[in-house]
């Protein structure tokens, strides 16, 4: 389960996984983003909030994460990670291989400063 919410003002998707992500998440996603990247040709920015890497409920939800990716790692101008867990710590180095998108580590406790540098010129 991703917990979701686009602040239409700055162009900034937050999302915060719960649970095992699943397919329907991934659509349902898509059914809140694209309208708007539709309107205004992008997004400024995508925050990923995440205490622990959550994992996938079943083949279809990587498959379906991995199809939403590619749909819009081009429309997304950065990507903030805002995270302790070790492993995400070194999520931007992986992820800057697969997506367009600048991609920069934040500690919980600099998530506005996260927020900052996703409205940033």
């Amino acid at each position: 389960m991703i917990r979701r919410e686009l602040l239409k003002d700055a162009g900034i998707l937050v999302v915060s996984p719960e649970a095992p992500l699943t397919a329907d998440d991934f659509t349902t996603l898509a059914q809140e983003v694209d309208p708007y990247i539709e309107h205004k040709g992008a997004l400024a920015g995508l925050l990923i909030e995440a205490t622990a890497v959550p994992g996938w409920q079943d083949f279809g939800a990587l498959v379906s994460h991995v199809r939403f990716v590619r749909d819009h790692h081009r429309k997304i101008r950065r990507v903030a990670v805002v995270s302790d867990s070790a492993v995400l710590t070194i999520a931007p180095h992986i992820m800057e291989h697969f997506v367009a998108a600048e991609v920069k580590h934040f500690s919980q406790r600099e998530r506005k400063a996260a927020l900052d540098w996703l409205r940033g010129p």
